[in-house]
């Protein structure tokens, strides 16, 4: 099995910046894509940011771009999100998750195979 643990989250007034953090541990092996996916209160969850395993090839939503960056250290088992000019929009527990299938983009939710327990961002206005 892998698990993940998420680490970074906190409160920050808009414009600031975090940096979120996941260390994978287990099975690491069997990581490919990784991901990060947010649900803010009283909505559905949904897509942040993706990359694949060499972080040659990422994928944002449309409202993040520019704003957020994803990255990996595949030598520490580690997977960042640095969030810059944050709004209170982005609000939310933030969850890494990864897939175990070669080749997959990790953008969709039902496609995640490994999932972290969150990590509370708050944006004050």
């Amino acid at each position: 099995q892998v698990q993940l643990v998420e680490s970074g989250g906190g409160l920050v007034q808009a414009g600031g910046s975090l940096r979120l953090s996941c260390a994978a541990s287990g099975r690491t092996f069997s990581i490919y894509a990784m991901g990060w996916f947010r649900q803010a209160p009283g909505k559905e969850r949904e897509f942040v940011a993706g990359i694949n395993y060499s972080g040659a090839s990422t994928d944002y939503a449309n409202s993040v771009k520019g704003r957020f960056t994803i990255s990996r250290d595949n030598a520490k088992n580690t997977l960042y999100l640095q969030m810059n000019t944050l709004k209170p929009e982005d609000t939310a527990v933030y969850y890494c998750a990864a897939v175990n299938s070669p080749g997959l983009r990790a953008t969709r939710i039902s496609g995640m195979d490994y999932w972290g327990k969150g990590t509370l961002v708050t944006v004050s206005s």
